[in-house]
């Protein structure tokens, strides 16, 4: 397999390759700079195999890491900046990479199997989890959102994710995969995000839910240059996906992990759920487990039995389409009956007063564990109206039996829930 960026270079050098830190990067001046700190590496020891850890932020200094590793058949380990994990590693890159440069051959060609990136998933409950991706579940990946979404020529697509973690890492591979132009955010403001959609300067977007809610308060109106905007790390509350489709908003309910390079289920713009891109297998498993294999499926994350087991609970209706209902180990058992927390979320974040919500079971002598909310709340609304207004969307055994307001819940960078340190 050609080098990514070494294609993309020598078929559009003249072409924007990033906008990122004030700074618009082509192609040819990209590729020159990724050399430089391949052979800057080179000069610090780094060799074929190695394994090479940053804890830089979006910008330009982590792109050229990105594409310089390659060139010696070294290995990006990403890390989050405030909360870094202890990996093995040749080397840890804080800083843009000086020094000496050493006379060495770059490599122009990998091999498909070989780990590219080891991404740590999002650790929304226990310790994060090291997952290794080979250039082959990346370039799957890529090809596969291509032929879901399409590309043309001229796309930018707007990186506002974390990209330690696999959503935001995805947006500059793929850009660099397709040719295309990566507009890099150092970090999520919902302001400058809101003017560069109005202004129609972004085609394609990656964000999760609790973004899109900021963009609304922000007063999201329009976003006449966007096509498609993937939406996913988490439930989707079904008023927010309403005001976006009300609002003319191309938002493409999204499903994947870091096990699998990113996306594998995404809903085409308008609809509410989507069907397995082209090359993912998927079906349901054993207790409603959604079970998946594919090229773009990380070889170490796969069972004996040759699937990926999501520990994510779903169903596909009649049209094919994924239905994904809740993490199976986040099941409460209250009275003998199972209840998945997201849908509790979900009728929680109907009411207007709800802008957050997290649902937990906590121990409890009668019930086994008792379904206790964690809300935010903008305006007034007490914790008995709260509980009334979901009697009338729930099972009564859905019900919370407790509800807390809160000032805010606990997410992490890819703003994802972290149940496991609610009412803590």
């Amino acid at each position: 397999m050609r080098e990514w960026l070494t294609k993309a270079a020598g078929e559009r050098p003249g072409h924007l390759a990033l906008v990122v830190d004030g700074r618009e990067v082509s192609y040819a001046e990209l590729d020159a700079a990724a050399s430089r700190v391949a052979r800057r590496l080179a000069g610090r020891g780094v060799a074929p195999g190695d394994r090479v850890a940053t804890t830089l932020p979006a910008g330009l200094a982590f792109a050229e890491l990105l594409h310089a590793l390659p060139r010696l058949g070294a290995v990006l380990v990403p890390l989050n900046p405030d909360d870094p994990v202890h990996v093995d590693a040749a080397l840890t890159v804080t800083g843009p990479v000086e020094g000496e440069e050493a006379d060495v051959p770059l490599l122009d060609t990998v091999e498909p199997d070989a780990v590219h990136t080891v991404v740590h998933t999002s650790g929304t409950s226990g310790r994060p989890k090291a997952v290794e991706l080979s250039y082959g579940n990346h370039h799957a990946s890529a090809l596969a959102s291509a032929e879901n979404l399409g590309t043309a020529a001229e796309d930018r697509w707007l990186g506002v994710l974390p990209l330690f973690h696999v959503g935001g890492l995805a947006v500059l591979l793929r850009s660099a995969i397709y040719g295309t132009t990566a507009i890099l955010h150092a970090g999520f403001d919902a302001a400058r995000v809101r003017d560069s959609l109005e202004a129609g300067e972004i085609t394609l977007a990656s964000f999760v839910p609790t973004m899109l809610a900021r963009l609304r308060e922000a007063g999201l109106g329009r976003a006449p240059g966007l096509r498609a905007a993937l939406l996913g790390g988490g439930p989707i509350p079904v008023e927010l996906l309403d005001w976006a489709l009300g609002a003319g908003l191309p938002v493409c309910p999204t499903y994947g992990m870091t096990e699998t390079a990113s996306q594998i289920v995404t809903a085409p713009p308008g609809e509410r759920s989507g069907r397995p891109l082209p090359g993912v297998e998927l079906r349901i498993g054993e207790g409603g487990q959604i079970l998946v294999r594919g090229p773009m499926v990380a070889r170490g994350a796969l069972a004996a039995d040759g699937w990926l087991h999501t520990g994510d609970s779903g169903r596909l209706d009649e049209k094919g389409r994924l239905h994904v209902e809740g993490r199976l180990k986040e099941i409460i058992v209250t009275g003998g009956e199972n209840v998945a927390p997201a849908e509790v979320e979900e009728a929680l974040l109907g009411h207007p007063a709800v802008v957050d919500a997290g649902v937990t079971g906590l121990a409890d002598p009668e019930w086994g564990e008792a379904i206790t909310a964690y809300v935010v709340i903008a305006g007034e609304v007490s914790p008995a109206a709260l509980r009334d207004w979901t009697r009338g969307r729930l099972a009564p055994h859905k019900v919370p039996k407790r509800i807390v307001i809160v000032p805010s819940l606990p997410r992490n960078a890819a703003g994802k829930l972290l149940r496991d340190r609610l009412g803590s």
